[in-house]
């Protein structure tokens, strides 16, 4: 993504907020080794720091600039994502300012044709989808960084110019306003975008497919009364040939997105005047004949592109300097939060001791499977969106024709939003045994799924930063198993959490049980008494058992934390 327009210090909403360059130790001559380095100041650099920092691990995070990246960029983050936020204890910055939204709209010709309506319900604590500019969303994860009790060092005007790989540690060299000093390090994480300098320095590419189709992104102030819904034109009055998206932001912010058309060349479309007067005729569209201002505006492509293995040696890769996604189903921004977790816990573990090396072994298959998995999803929503020949025009224009009439064809016009990958293959899951009744409850290798309790609270506010068991309880013979489950498990991780669930009128006179809410913990799981779920610190389902016993439950605990059992 090119930016264009406005410069950082030219905002009409946000105050870009200014880092010191802080000459470092190493400058002088000390040349510790760290724990760990992470180039890239953006959302997934910061939380992969978090994430260490909250477990005890110190690391060093580098960045060229001096303040946060322009222009809104990212803006939709998924129910998920505001989970992760939430285990990183900066979620309530995020709901505070973040628009939520559960419903979009799908028109042809100015005509709506689809109503999009995520899935939500009260045993949700967060929607399905929340809008908020990247200056904001990378702001409140640096404030977070900043209360990690030091362990999270932000060197900011630091750019890496270098860097060598060994057997034993990473050492890269970092350029500043006073010159260049060598940063060793045991692990790297390079979490530095699409231009990635610790790939190129690597000798390292993204492989893929680059689609067709350029886009102009455009920031635009004004006040208009339209609720927070996407809404996607195709065909429409202001771009007859190509796609408009738009969505609500904060501070009466509002992103538009538009297809350049045929006439429009990249060049020219990113003049000033062409844009103000695409905006026009999109706006006069909406309806909206009001004032307004023209903030920022980028062009990108969508494209296709990946590492071949996330994982080189002792650096790791995540966000877009592992894999590029088109924004389409909004899933860049969201794979890249769960890289961060998935690469940060696994990497803790083992720099503190808890977890072998191998352990980092299924960081690329299993966030890699997810990227080829968003590429099979997005693939098909940018061959909607924009269509590379004029055969798939065709097709794309008749169901959005058809859809004007027929019910049934508004099917096709969905944008498929984001939704977390299973982890069925993975190394660490345990695979599900043969007495689960068919489609029941959330399988191994799943996201495990939050739900509202009987007290108010709800099942994820209990998870601690480690693995974390539910055992659902409803007799006095599942209770009296729970410590013998919680002692063999502890054996094997320490700071394993094992909660129990119970039907709520059963926990009044117990304080470490949590009551469930008209059995809906129980109906979700699909559990019986003395069922359990094995959750992996990223909250991925790492086993369940539908009566479990300590034995299978501590193998797979084993198996979870990178050891051999199987």
């Amino acid at each position: 993504m090119r930016p264009a327009g406005r410069g950082t210090h030219d905002s009409l909403y946000f105050d870009y907020p200014q880092f010191a360059y802080r000459a470092p130790p190493e400058a002088s001559g000390d040349s510790p080794r760290h724990a760990v380095v992470i180039v890239g100041a953006g959302p997934v650099g910061l939380t992969a720091a978090i994430e260490l920092g909250r477990r005890g691990v110190p690391c060093i995070v580098l960045d060229d600039k001096l303040t946060v990246n322009d222009g809104s960029r990212a803006i939709c983050i998924s129910r998920s994502s505001f989970e992760t936020l939430q285990q990183l204890g900066v979620v309530e910055r995020f709901e505070q300012k973040a628009l939520g939204w559960t419903r979009g709209r799908t028109y042809y010709r100015d005509r709506l044709v689809y109503r999009l309506e995520m899935p939500h319900s009260d045993n949700e604590r967060f929607l399905p989808m929340y809008n908020l500019e990247q200056q904001y969303i990378e702001q409140f994860l640096i404030e977070r960084a900043e209360q990690c009790d030091g362990l999270v060092d932000l060197r900011w005007g630091s750019r890496v110019a270098g860097v060598e790989v060994s057997d034993g540690e990473v050492c890269l060299t970092v350029e500043t306003a006073d010159g260049r000093y060598r940063l060793r390090s045991a692990w790297l994480i390079a979490a530095d975008g699409a231009r990635s300098a610790v790939r190129s320095a690597l000798g390292l590419r993204l492989n893929g497919e680059n689609l067709p189709g350029h886009y102009i992104i455009a920031d635009v102030l004004m006040t208009h009364d339209f609720p927070t819904e996407r809404r996607a034109f195709f065909a429409s009055s202001a771009n007859p040939e190509a796609t408009v998206l738009v969505h609500r932001q904060p501070d009466n912010v509002w992103r538009i997105d538009w297809q350049i058309q045929a006439d429009d060349g990249p060049q020219q479309a990113v003049e000033e005047r062409r844009i103000r007067e695409r905006l026009g005729d999109i706006l006069h569209m909406i309806g909206h004949h009001g004032p307004w201002e023209l903030e920022w505006w980028s062009i990108y492509t969508a494209n296709t592109l990946c590492l071949d293995d996330y994982r080189h040696g002792r650096v790791l890769f995540a966000g877009d300097a592992a894999h590029i996604v088109p924004i389409f189903g909004v899933r860049g921004l969201n794979n890249g939060f769960a890289d961060a977790v998935n690469v940060a816990w696994k990497l803790a573990y083992v720099v503190q001791g808890r977890a072998p090396t191998a352990l980092l072994d299924s960081y690329s298959p299993e966030r890699r499977g997810a990227t080829l998995d968003v590429f099979r999803h997005a693939g098909r929503s940018s061959r909607f969106m924009t269509p590379p020949t004029r055969g798939f025009r065709l097709l794309r224009d008749a169901a959005l024709q058809l859809a004007l009439s027929a019910p049934f064809a508004e099917r096709f016009a969905d944008p498929r939003q984001v939704l977390p990958y299973r982890y069925a293959d993975s190394a660490l899951t345990t695979s599900d045994a043969d007495d689960w009744p068919e489609n029941a409850g959330i399988s191994a290798g799943e996201m495990a799924l939050n739900r509202r309790l009987a007290d108010g609270s709800y099942l994820f506010d209990h998870l601690g930063p480690g693995f974390t068991v539910f055992y659902f309880v409803s007799s006095a013979a599942a209770l009296a198993r729970a410590s013998e489950l919680r002692s063999a498990l502890s054996a094997v991780a320490p700071d394993l959490r094992l909660l129990m669930i119970s039907p709520g009128q059963q926990c009044s006179q117990h304080e470490d049980r949590l009551p469930d809410q008209d059995n809906q913990a129980f109906v979700g799981y699909g559990a019986v008494d003395g069922s359990a779920y094995l959750v992996r610190p990223d909250r991925y389902i790492a086993g369940r058992w539908l009566c479990a016993d300590s034995k299978s439950l501590t193998l797979a605990l084993e198996r979870a934390v990178g050891g051999t059992s199987r």
